[in-house]
């Protein structure tokens, strides 16, 4: 509960700072560039494979049950977006982005420069905090959006190359509502506020020397990786209870 409180905090706190406006815009511009574009390649070639890899094993599944694969398309599509693409995401982004501002972030307090930011009167979380709220919770839906579509192309690509399955026939999207799409538009919103607060908060709760940033680090991607699978149950679990 300690922990959550510090969560709690961390966001109230960030939210003040960023509608009083107070912080440097241009930091933000960097945040979204070191989230995004650095990140993509890595989610490119993961969800890439990870739709390849899926959709080759259904279809074999699915010729071993019926020798009919046009469902595979219609049925992999809502999973990928409303399950498998939003959690797979996170978890690379909680990896990639929440050590990152872990490591920064604990490197700056454990060489006092949190605390010359104070003593020359400049709050910590207006200048470290809010660029970086703001720029991953834009760049994680977009994101997200990428690495779903790049997922259900590798999928495409296989059942056609491998299987014969005509691309009109697999992106069929009879079996997808736009209850889906929101649903993945919501864990994406949650997911970009919750890997950079929780890993911020492991970087701002470090120990002293070389091995507190190192364990920072660490809890920062086991946190912040729980965090978005607990955020994904919940929103699921409301999303279909909503949906029927």
């Amino acid at each position: 509960m300690r922990l959550i409180g510090s969560y709690i905090l961390l966001m109230g706190r960030t939210l003040r700072a960023m509608f009083r406006g107070r912080f440097p815009w241009h930091n933000t511009f960097e945040q979204m560039y070191n989230a995004g574009n650095r990140s993509m390649v890595f989610i490119t070639v993961v969800m890439a494979f990870l739709g390849i890899i899926g959709t080759y094993a259904t279809c074999v599944q699915m010729l071993e049950m019926i020798p009919q694969l046009s469902i595979v398309g219609p049925a992999e599509i809502p999973v990928v977006l409303r399950e498998l693409g939003p959690m797979v995401v996170a978890l690379m982004l909680s990896t990639r982005i929440g050590a990152g501002i872990a490591a920064e972030i604990g490197s700056m307090k454990v060489t006092d420069q949190l605390d010359a930011m104070r003593l020359s009167g400049t709050d910590p979380v207006d200048f470290l905090m809010v660029p970086r709220l703001t720029g991953i919770f834009v760049m994680t839906i977009a994101l997200m959006v990428w690495g779903i579509a790049i997922t259900i192309l590798g999928g495409m690509f296989i059942a056609y190359a491998r299987f014969g399955v005509n691309p009109r026939v697999f992106f069929v999207l009879d079996l997808t509502q736009m209850s889906d799409v929101w649903i993945a538009l919501s864990k994406a919103a949650a997911f970009g506020v919750a890997i950079p607060i929780v890993a911020a908060e492991s970087g701002f709760s470090s120990t002293p020397g070389s091995e507190g940033v190192g364990w920072a680090t660490t809890r920062a991607v086991v946190n912040s990786s729980f965090a978005c699978i607990i955020l994904d149950f919940v929103i699921s679990t409301i999303g279909y209870l909503a949906t029927g």
